[in-house]
């Protein structure tokens, strides 16, 4: 059952609006990061790769997250324009996964989400380099030093490499835990980011 709306949730006839009801349940219960995702996508030889990142804007548009476009998972989506995301929450006993192609948000949307930032992580920013090789941490130290001194009168703009990225899902699931391992899944499916959505119950 969901707890706000108190109905089944696998009789959803929309996935955004059950997506924002659990995520809205996360945000209350789960004690850590309740927007932690996890990013797969693949390089240039079709080698799967995956880390943690941070959901940052879930809409009926897509999943939105924000990086270094000169990353790993920079290059890899520049390659492949397309990725898998799943959140588990521990706390509810459920986990949303989804997958499809990925766009780059506006410039617009990537400044104003920039600018509202920590002031030590906007300068992180610009001074990581990200995955790629860094001599000691006290290089990196320095290089955050050096932007700190660069911008310590003015704003900090958003580096040109620093983007944001949307998913828009043809395939969402949402799972939740059950006795004897007798889960709960439904799967929604799309032929296109434009088309409407299929729903089906599937087995545990």
């Amino acid at each position: 059952m969901n707890e706000l709306t108190g109905r089944d949730f696998t009789e959803a006839a929309e996935p955004f609006e059950l997506f924002a009801s659990w995520f809205a349940e996360a945000q209350k219960s789960e004690p850590n990061d309740p927007d932690a995702m996890a990013l797969a996508t693949t390089d240039a030889n079709g080698l799967p790769d995956v880390r943690m990142v941070l959901l940052k804007e879930a809409t009926p548009s897509g999943f939105v997250f924000y990086s270094n476009a000169e990353s790993a998972k920079g290059r890899e989506l520049e390659t492949n324009p397309r990725a898998a995301g799943v959140l588990h929450w521990k706390s509810l006993r459920r986990q949303v996964r989804f997958r499809g192609a990925v766009e780059r948000v506006s410039e617009a949307e990537a400044d104003a989400y920039f600018a509202s930032r920590a002031l030590q992580s906007r300068l992180g920013a610009w001074a990581s380099q990200q995955s790629r090789p860094l001599e000691s941490r006290f290089a990196l130290e320095k290089s955050v030093a050096k932007y700190a001194a660069k911008f310590a009168l003015g704003t900090i703009p958003r580096p040109p490499y620093w983007v944001g990225y949307r998913i828009r899902p043809v395939y969402l699931e949402f799972w939740s835990d059950g006795a004897f391992r007798l889960h709960d899944r439904i799967a929604f499916r799309r032929e296109t980011p434009d088309a409407s959505w299929r729903r089906e119950r599937l087995y545990p």
